[in-house]
């Protein structure tokens, strides 16, 4: 395996295992983190938009969205201008855990960069969102070549 996504995916799996532990007591599991976050900013999302903001297929979002509805975190309604859309929305359940989220992923980024100075943590940022932007850009150009 090529070393650069040998780390980038044990440090993923590592923060999943890490949101697990943390939010396992509030019936969440560690995927369902980018859910509640993405939801709570963005009421109403549809859930296509949302299966493309996450990079997940299809049906893992609808796998997350019946277990986070079954757990009272989102409710699901047609759209009213097309009935094959489902819009995702977020219940008090899902708001009122969203701080703790956020604290949960602030923690484990803090205790990630702890050894690196503000310009060092700044510059992997920065390499990061570089890299994270060729992937998407890459992906969404597919994406778009098997939806024509």
């Amino acid at each position: 395996m090529d070393p650069l996504m040998k780390y980038i995916n044990t440090i993923s799996r590592c923060a999943m295992l890490y949101r697990n532990e943390k939010l396992e007591h509030e019936g969440l599991n560690g995927y369902q983190h980018t859910y509640i976050i993405i939801i709570c900013n963005n009421p109403g999302i549809s859930q296509d938009s949302l299966t493309k903001r996450i990079y997940v297929n299809k049906s893992n979002v609808a796998r997350q969205l019946a277990l986070l509805e079954q757990n009272g975190f989102v409710t699901r309604e047609p759209s009213k201008e097309d009935k094959r859309v489902m819009l995702v929305f977020p219940t008090q359940k899902a708001y009122d855990i969203y701080p703790r989220v956020k604290a949960f992923i602030s923690e484990w980024n803090s205790f990630l960069c702890e050894d690196f100075s503000t310009e060092e943590c700044t510059a992997l940022l920065s390499m990061l969102t570089h890299i994270s932007d060729k992937a998407t850009t890459k992906i969404n150009k597919i994406s778009e070549k098997e939806e024509n």
